[in-house]
């Protein structure tokens, strides 16, 4: 422990009352404690490995670095050097990992980066290890060493402590969520508001596809409203007097995800997970994309067959539900990239739907705001009536990146704040422009020129050089990552900075990815 200097027990401190903070979140909290992880020792990229409670297998939970995001849905090899350390509950340092035999380079073809140095370190609870931070090519080609495997040592004995309480939170409020969606299904629907033509034209279709059995995918930008048709498909099918039930693929681990949905087999007991739920009626499952391989199976053979086999029974059990997912990424290209099945893929895509942007829809802007000021209206005690025609005028000019979800946000703001009865522009809080996305290149100098007035335009007295700066980054940003389709890494490449600190900007810009 010698080896571990002041400066680095400091950032330790630091790091450890980090994760601390992010107790109630554990997607941010594997974040925070990668990043700490970096911060104690500075490389090139890392990744959270992951280990079945179950089965042993390790996933990716987390990578940062360049092509991060592709990592995250590579398979981790059992005999890689992450298995060996799940193995033999022991860190590890290769500082030739050409030459390491226990190396797979499966994840280095994918993404190709290559790796030169590596330490690799268990989390432990209670002994045992629950997963591995690994750290790839330390700056400046060191090799890594004793100090580093101290510090890191140090670090992951407080980091899981902190997961663990965190694990039992999330398995708590998931278990609740689950429960709560399961008495809610099919009894409540969502109002659908559109004047626009392209939407009705649409709903046409959805009229037409509702008559069917077939599954059904909807494709488009987050917050477009993808659940909205899923409800229209089904309360315009034969099977409407019947329960529509909702899975969210990304917000449940996939464990309590496969308890959840193939855990049960008594169609009586009260513990009926959403499956068994929807017997008779509908199945959605929205973001699809985010299910784990072994459940992309699961699903297929319920699809195939009609069919699903209880865990721990060897029995098939008969079940009639109708399929419709949601996607907001591109199951085409993830199939290329072997995350998504191709055959679950071709079986779900024989009738797609493509719900079209805000930006692609602006008749729908203003019925929709004035349906959200009612709304919010009555939930905030104030007596909105109206909405002014400059603030309808810079709605229908915004590009919402985050399309209804966005503008939904956006009219409650202007409830809380605005003063009855009728909204103002400046409650809306879109003191950036919209127009500012439709730049396509900051090398036009009129267009940038254009890019930068608009950016730094206020709506108030706070006309200090910081607030402007602050303006400017934030619209640069929001551009970038638009450009790059919110890929942090791709965009810190873009900007000249490491991906890790596009996160801090996130934050401390309060920049939020509202397709999520």
């Amino acid at each position: 422990m010698n080896s571990i200097t002041l400066e680095k027990l400091k950032t330790l401190i630091d790091s450890i009352g980090r994760i601390n903070s992010n107790f109630s979140d554990i997607n941010a909290l594997q974040l925070c404690i990668l990043e700490s992880a970096m911060r104690l020792v500075v490389c090139e990229s890392s990744f959270l490995l992951m280990v079945n409670k179950n089965d042993g297998s390790l996933h990716c939970a987390v990578a940062l670095g360049s092509k991060s995001d592709d990592a995250k849905y590579i398979p981790v090899d059992q005999k890689s050097v992450a298995g060996w350390v799940v193995t033999h509950n022991q860190h590890i340092i290769i500082n030739e990992v050409a030459s390491d035999t226990r190396f797979s380079h499966v994840m280095q073809q994918k993404t190709g980066n290559r790796t030169n140095t590596m330490i690799a370190v268990p989390m432990r609870v209670k002994g045992e290890c629950m997963a591995v931070i690994e750290l790839v090519n330390k700056t400046d080609k060191q090799s890594f060493d004793k100090g580093d495997a101290d510090i890191l040592e140090l670090f992951c004995s407080q980091a899981s402590l902190v997961y663990q309480n965190a694990d039992f939170y999330r398995m708590a409020q998931e278990r609740v969520s689950a429960l709560q969606a399961t008495v809610q299904s099919g009894n409540t629907y969502h109002p659908f508001i559109s004047k626009s033509t392209i939407i009705q034209d649409l709903f046409h279709i959805v009229e037409e596809v509702s008559k069917t059995v077939s599954p059904i995918l909807i494709t488009g930008e987050s917050g477009v409203g993808k659940g909205l048709f899923a409800e229209q498909i089904h309360l315009k099918s034969p099977r409407c007097n019947k329960p529509f039930v909702r899975v969210n693929c990304a917000s449940l681990s996939p464990d309590l995800l496969d308890e959840e949905l193939f855990g049960h087999s008594d169609f009586r007991s009260s513990t009926d997970g959403p499956l068994q739920t929807a017997d008779g009626g509908t199945l959605f499952f929205d973001e699809i994309s985010a299910l784990s391989p072994q459940l992309q199976e699961k699903v297929l053979r319920l699809i195939q067959t009609k069919q699903y086999t209880p865990k721990d029974e060897g029995i098939s059990v008969p079940i009639d539900v109708r399929i419709v997912a949601s996607t907001t990424r591109d199951l085409e290209q993830l199939v290329k990239d072997g995350i998504f099945r191709s055959d679950l893929y071709y079986r779900l895509n024989v009738l797609p739907i493509n719900v079209p942007s805000l930006r692609d829809r602006k008749d729908d802007i203003e019925p929709l705001a004035l349906f959200f000021l009612k709304q919010f209206s009555n939930a905030t005690h104030k007596n909105f009536t109206n909405i002014s025609d400059g603030a309808l005028l810079q709605l229908t000019k915004h590009f919402w990146p985050g399309n209804v979800r966005e503008l939904k946000n956006c009219i409650e703001r202007a409830c809380i704040v605005g003063v009855p009865p009728v909204v103002q522009r400046n409650d809306l809080g879109l003191s950036v422009p919209t127009d500012v996305h439709t730049v396509k290149t900051t090398s036009d100098n009129k267009e940038f020129d254009t890019f930068v007035e608009n950016s730094v335009m206020v709506d108030d007295e706070d006309k200090t050089l910081k607030s402007a700066i602050d303006r400017f980054k934030k619209a640069y940003i929001i551009k970038i990552l638009d450009e790059t389709s919110w890929n942090q890494t791709a965009a810190g490449k873009i900007l000249g900075i490491q991906r890790t600190y596009v996160s801090r900007l996130l934050n401390e810009l309060h920049i939020r990815d509202d397709r999520q």
